[in-house]
């Protein structure tokens, strides 16, 4: 059974926990152990969390397979689009379909609030991912190299979606 739960601020800190382990999991490996530190604090930390909430319009949502936290995804309403920022699973539910099923929510979601298209950022050598978003109608639209401090950039592509 898949559900989504919005996160309440009471659930900000499980979250963040849950961000934590998933990160350092699907990122080992791919990116240097200080940086998915370093992006785990700047992005994913209990504050980081709280201040994407309070101030920059995003909405957290946990994926619950039979009871359990089996991931999680964020979004952030722009104003002619809806940013899809964070997409993650855990890596025992992955390759099960979920994703599919989460992309499905967020476009749900995304005509709930009357948007035409959702924007995402991927690493550009995230390749299964980037396979999958490719897979699932999003459509790699510009690149950018984004310094995100302490030496560290962010080197992606930006996809978009266009809902029907």
């Amino acid at each position: 059974m898949l559900n989504f739960q919005p996160v309440n601020k009471n659930q900000i800190q499980e979250l963040a926990q849950l961000a934590n382990i998933i990160w350092h999991e699907y990122w080992k490996g791919k990116l240097s152990d200080s940086q998915i530190e370093y992006m785990i604090d700047k992005f994913q930390s209990e504050k980081a969390i709280r201040n994407q909430i309070n101030n920059e319009k995003y909405t957290y949502y946990f994926i619950i397979v039979n009871g359990i936290n089996a991931g999680y995804f964020g979004i952030s309403a722009k104003e002619d689009y809806l940013f899809l920022s964070k997409l993650y699973i855990s890596k025992d539910y992955r390759s099960k379909g979920f994703g599919t099923k989460t992309f499905e929510k967020i476009k749900e979601i995304a005509s709930e609030q009357n948007y035409t298209r959702i924007e995402l950022t991927v690493n550009k050598y995230n390749t299964n991912t980037i396979k999958t978003y490719e897979k699932w109608g999003f459509q790699t639209v510009d690149s950018v190299v984004t310094d995100i401090g302490s030496g560290f950039v962010m080197d992606d592509y930006i996809m978009d979606f266009l809902l029907n």
